[in-house]
């Protein structure tokens, strides 16, 4: 990750977004690959969904992904702590 903010166009979903941010290229190539890709898997899904619904249903469903992931990690930090007390124990 760079110190300073930096510009980069994205197109999603066939508009062209600029970015501001300290995270890499490669990283923001990255997200906008998935996004595109997520789009897509909607859009097959329910064609007739407009860009807003697909776009709020896609925040939907990365924040529910995020959150399952914080919650496994939490999970995993306090399975590590435990098995180091009863180590210590």
């Amino acid at each position: 990750m760079n110190d300073t903010n930096q510009r980069f166009k994205a197109s999603i979903g066939n508009k062209t977004y600029t970015f501001v941010g300290k995270s890499s290229a490669e990283h923001m190539k990255t997200v906008t690959k998935l996004m595109n890709e997520r789009l897509s898997q909607l859009k097959e899904i329910s064609p007739d969904i407009e860009n807003e619904d697909a776009a709020i249903l896609l925040a939907f469903n990365a924040f529910s992904e995020q959150l399952k992931m914080q919650e496994k990690l939490n999970e995993t930090n306090g399975n590590a702590k435990n098995n180091e007390r009863e180590n210590r124990d």
